[in-house]
């Protein structure tokens, strides 16, 4: 049952593209927001001797930290059954999903060995389960975050050897923000090979005023992206790298509220241009935003800020906290014009993730 809510060898398996069935008039449908769970990388993970604080649990309350237990259990067959998945997936009318590591298994808090180790069983098994229904699913990976150099190595794994679209990268690694100098070496490799990057938080990283009311999660998760999506554009990241290609979570947090306080800021602070040429709004609009905004006024709102083509389907799949009608949810937004609605239920994201649709016989 989904959570409900309002409004072989691995190399061996490689494509090209991958081909997916456009079936009838039904404009094709990809989740480019929805998690797979690891247990082999648990067990590499428990060899640390480094802290291992979930913020979830960490900064909420005890009924928070109950509720996120009772949640593995409950999850974790939607977490690691391709068949269940590929059921959930039919129910919610979507074709394809972009599968991607649960931020619980970035892994970042490891020492770097262990990282490397953690991702690549991740990507591994990323890889088993696109080969398993290639025709259902493509794969964004997991790198190594706390160690650049490992983490530019394993994405060219991920897209050389595994044939993966891209990557899933946290919100900050450590505090550290993902505009500093160290990680430039992975952005100028992300860029080379055209991976997409999926931007997507794993709590907030202050979280003082957050215990109650699950807010670690309810306002933290886009609070943290806000963050990480003001520090990659001020920071000069699309500045440095323009043919980058982000794909921010939950709507890109509360960023699209306010580029017009941002184009302000850069235009009578000299501290807000440092590092970029043109207004924050120019490289805002070269990022994707997915759909988990749960309302239509939300969902007009980034349209008409980013414009259609810059929007995405996003379930988080298989959380609480996820959107599970995702397609009605697009064409009931009445205001949008069915091209629009086409583009962001799949066309967007097959673009994007390079998926082909098979010619009809």
């Amino acid at each position: 049952m989904l959570f409900t809510c309002a409004p072989r060898s691995v190399a061996a398996t490689r494509p090209a593209s991958r081909k997916v069935v456009k079936r009838g008039n039904k404009s094709l449908a990809v989740d480019l927001h929805c998690h797979v769970h690891t247990p082999a990388a648990d067990a590499i993970a428990q060899q640390s001797a480094a802290p291992k604080p979930d913020p979830i649990v960490q900064h909420g309350s005890q009924r928070t930290a109950d509720r996120q237990q009772q949640l593995r259990t409950e999850l974790d067959k939607k977490l690691t059954s391709i068949e269940q998945r590929l059921a959930d997936m039919d129910k919610m009318g979507i074709d394809v999903q972009a599968i991607s590591t649960s931020p619980g298994q970035y892994y970042y808090r490891l020492e770097p060995d262990l990282g490397r180790r953690t991702s690549r069983v991740i990507n591994e098994r990323l890889a088993e389960i696109v080969a398993s229904h290639p025709d259902r699913f493509v794969a964004l990976g997991t790198v190594p975050m706390q160690e650049p150099k490992l983490a530019v190595a394993e994405l060219e794994y991920c897209m050389k050897e595994l044939g993966f679209r891209g990557m899933e990268i946290g919100t900050n690694v450590h505090k550290v923000e993902l505009s500093d100098e160290r990680f430039n070496p992975l952005f100028a490799k992300a860029q080379e090979l055209g991976a997409v990057i999926f931007l997507h938080p794993s709590g907030f990283t202050d979280t003082s005023r957050l215990g109650p009311h699950f807010l670690t999660n309810v306002i933290g998760n886009p609070l943290d992206t806000t963050f990480a999506l003001s520090h990659i554009v001020f920071g000069g990241v699309l500045e440095r790298y323009p043919k980058l290609k982000f794909v921010a979570a939950h709507g890109g947090g509360y960023l699209g509220h306010y580029p017009a306080r941002m184009d302000h800021a850069y235009r009578v602070r000299p501290e807000c241009h440092d590092h970029i040429k043109r207004p924050p709004s120019y490289y805002m609009k070269k990022i994707y935003y997915d759909t988990m905004v749960f309302g239509e006024t939300q969902l007009e709102h980034l349209v008409n800020l980013w414009g259609a083509d810059h929007v995405v389907i996003g379930t988080d799949y298989p959380y609480d906290m996820g959107y599970y009608k995702p397609v009605d949810f697009v064409n009931g937004t009445k205001s949008l014009a069915r091209a629009q609605k086409d583009a962001i239920i799949g066309a967007n994201a097959a673009k994007l993730l390079k998926i082909k649709p098979r010619k009809s016989n």
